[in-house]
């Protein structure tokens, strides 16, 4: 029951936030799930702020970014349960101007709501380093939708020991404004 409960707050206030006065200034907003090591099942709902700034504009590769705020649960088989994700990301992307494809990289921060587990070991600290590469293409009517697939590592950088980290592989679709 605390399971389910977790999950309906963590919805209910994703979708607050994206709805809300505050909200209307997103980009976009996404959906993502995976499964990782352990078997541990992730889900997430963000929202992304473009940053308006763009490198390489001369070259046919073209460099921007955006922040991608999510919220999420964990749900891993040796740990205490559902486990919240919070977590805000810059996240640089380099895309063709005349392709749909397009390469993200990223390193950002995560705060989870408890220990998970893997390998027989317990993340010793809350927060944690979430990096990720990524591949997608986006496409339709102004390039509104966006599908892709990101390998993300989650680890605490050595802060504290145990630091068994975990890796993720994440299929992601994002509708932008």
């Amino acid at each position: 029951m605390i399971r389910n409960m977790n999950k309906k707050v963590v919805l209910a206030t994703a979708c607050i936030s994206l709805w809300s006065p505050a909200g209307s200034a997103i980009d976009g907003f996404s959906l993502e799930a995976g499964s990782g090591q352990g078997s541990t099942r992730v889900a997430r709902v963000g929202a992304q702020w473009n940053w308006q700034k763009k490198w390489l504009t001369q070259n046919r590769w073209q460099l921007g970014g955006y922040w991608d705020a999510q919220i999420g649960m964990w749900d891993n088989d040796a740990g205490p349960g559902s486990i919240a994700d919070f977590s805000i990301t810059p996240v640089f992307r380099l895309a063709a101007a005349d392709s749909p494809l397009y390469f993200e990289a990223a390193i950002g921060l995560h705060y989870l709501s408890d220990y998970p587990s893997r390998g027989g070991s317990a993340f010793s600290t809350r927060f944690q380093f979430g990096d990720h590469l990524g591949i997608g293409l986006r496409f339709g009517e102004r390039k509104a939708h966006d599908v892709g697939l990101r390998l993300q590592h989650l680890s605490n950088a050595g802060i504290r020991n145990p630091n068994p980290g975990i890796n993720l592989i994440l299929a992601r679709y994002q509708y932008h404004f």
